[in-house]
């Protein structure tokens, strides 16, 4: 069970996975060991999984960002199109969802040609029957589990 104290530590680094201990101690009023203890609490309970960078697509020259329904071919094992999947650099993330579709994808590419390519290798090559795609128009940012 997590209570007030820990809820503001995982807020606190969701918004700043880099803040030090003794910042985040003094954020929440607690002695740099007893802060650090409390996270790494956190983090052997499996509450946080993870600490990564946030890359900025733009900034790798791939501006052009959309999510891409996928259905599978009924000969398509999905093992195989997921390791097809690691191969596209295009790809961010990958999902297996329940619904009409198989899988949705998060993609960044470099252009529509890029994101038109794109298609016709999940299609042609990886063994998708169907894609539905969404370009994304802007980013809703700050927005984060609440603990």
């Amino acid at each position: 069970m997590i209570d007030d104290i820990d809820r503001t530590i995982l807020s606190i680094v969701q918004t700043d996975g880099r803040i030090t201990m003794r910042d985040l101690a003094a954020a929440v009023h607690l002695s740099p060991n007893a802060a650090a203890e409390r996270y790494r609490k956190l983090v052997t309970s499996g509450i946080v999984t993870k600490v990564a960078a946030v890359v900025s697509p733009v900034a790798l020259g791939r501006p052009i960002r959309a999510f891409v329904d996928v259905r599978l071919a009924p000969t398509t094992p999905a093992e195989g199109f997921e390791a097809n999947l690691r191969r596209l650099d295009q790809i961010e993330h990958a999902a297996h969802v329940t619904g009409t579709y198989d899988l949705v994808l998060q993609v960044a590419c470099r252009d529509t040609a890029d994101l038109d390519a794109l298609l016709t290798v999940l299609k042609r090559d990886a063994g998708a029957l169907e894609t539905s795609t969404r370009v994304i128009l802007r980013e809703v940012t700050d927005i984060a589990l609440a603990p």
